[in-house]
């Protein structure tokens, strides 16, 4: 039950819903959960509601014309010119706490192929947790990680 709920907070918090799986991950690391689980399951989640975003973002020019539509096309543009600058690439910066969730949007928008979508943004997401994790058993004394 607990690496569920620790893949759903990661998974709520890479869309655009408020959730810290940071502080989730940091605790359980603590509790003395095994650290490659930990990694792997909030990893996961990061990453698949970062494809959610991804799906998002390829529906746009479906409602772009729509009144409702929350970003006019002067916005989509400029979105799209710096995703241009930055290439793919950029997607490793998904994992960013200001700006991630939009880039992983904006990758969408893009039509970034799916395997490089995904393994770019797991990669961000990857190094991000592992960080986390490393660093809230230093703070914490833990001298190894769990099996």
């Amino acid at each position: 039950m607990v690496y569920l709920t620790l893949f759903l907070t990661s998974f709520a918090a890479a869309t655009l819903l408020p959730a810290y799986s940071e502080i989730l991950t940091g605790t359980l690391v603590v509790q003395g959960y095994p650290m490659w689980w930990l990694w792997f399951w909030a990893t996961l989640g990061n990453t698949l509601g970062s494809v959610v975003n991804g799906i998002i973002g390829r529906q746009v020019d479906r409602f772009k014309h729509k009144r409702w539509f929350p970003l006019s096309e002067t916005q989509l543009h400029k979105a799209r010119n710096s995703f241009n600058r930055y290439g793919q690439w950029s997607l490793l910066l998904g994992w960013l706490p200001l700006g991630g969730d939009a880039l992983t949007l904006v990758g969408g928008i893009m039509r970034v192929p799916w395997l490089n979508f995904i393994v770019l943004v797991g990669i961000g997401k990857g190094v991000r947790y592992a960080f986390v994790i490393w660093l809230v058993a230093e703070a914490s004394g833990i001298s190894s990680p769990s099996p």
